[in-house]
């Protein structure tokens, strides 16, 4: 990634502390996904498992960015952040999504709890949707030219269309066939998948919509990280609850004790 010469004490730490959030948020995220793995019944622990997989698999790729944009700049005698020479490698950004972003469509077809003939032909077409929308997204992200970065945008826009509408569809589906709680849970699921997924071709456009140099760089990152969150942490929360609301509409209480039935 092409990084501007110099940014501001403000614009490096806002980045620098966008990251360290992010690494936090997902690092928690993971220690509650795999206690909260304990309080499913089996049939909605993979969705938990791939959950903790998912900000886990996050966790360590933005430690890793982290350290990159640190060893990118160095502090001036003007209090300013200069270019060290050393690359800023943003690729371990696509390499996380290409490993996480299968799981996290895959943990929700999970929770759903499908026909076992109907889940894995819709997760086998959402992993590879998913692996072509993170695979053709790429080339455009190292360009900041209009021509090449629209080119693969629009390239990249068929497949995450494709599994936003797919994903939508069996949440509303979902929905329907529920009531009371699960169903409420299920339609807020929908609203976070829109808000999240929504966000990333926002900051991918950053640099199409007249925001250039250093304001184009912190806010792909700030944008970027901001979705990563509510994307995986948030949304992970949110299965977790339709796996709780589930088993309650189903007369389960509590795992760790013996089952009750309500009639």
């Amino acid at each position: 990634m092409n990084l501007p010469v110099e940014l501001t004490s403000g614009q490096f730490q806002l980045v620098y502390n966008m990251l360290s959030l992010a690494i936090a948020s997902m690092l928690a995220s993971f220690a509650f996904f795999v206690m909260a793995r304990q309080q499913l019944t089996a049939k909605y622990r993979p969705a938990m498992v791939m959950s903790s997989l998912v900000v886990g698999i996050a966790g360590y790729h933005y430690w890793r960015i982290f350290n990159s944009w640190e060893a990118a700049y160095n502090l001036t005698s003007a209090g300013t952040y200069a270019v060290s020479g050393k690359p800023f490698n943003d690729a371990y950004r696509y390499v996380d999504w290409l490993l996480t972003v299968p799981l996290l469509v895959a943990e929700l077809v999970a929770v759903l709890a499908l026909p076992k003939g109907r889940r894995g032909a819709l997760m086998a077409k959402l992993v590879v949707a998913s692996a072509l929308m993170i695979m053709l997204g790429y080339p455009g992200e190292l360009t900041t030219e209009v021509g090449p970065r629209v080119a693969w945008g629009l390239a990249s826009t068929v497949p995450f269309l494709y599994i936003l509408w797919v994903l939508y569809t069996e949440l509303g589906r979902a929905a329907a066939d529920n009531s009371g709680e699960v169903k409420v849970l299920l339609r807020n699921t929908q609203l976070l998948l829109l808000a999240t997924w929504g966000f990333y071709p926002i900051a991918y456009l950053l640099p199409l919509l007249g925001v250039s140099g250093a304001a184009a760089t912190v806010g792909v990152q700030i944008g970027y990280s901001i979705s990563d969150i509510a994307a995986k942490c948030g949304y992970g929360v949110m299965i977790y609850q339709v796996a709780r609301a589930k088993m309650r509409a189903e007369g389960i209480e509590e795992v760790d004790q013996p089952v009750v039935v309500t009639q």
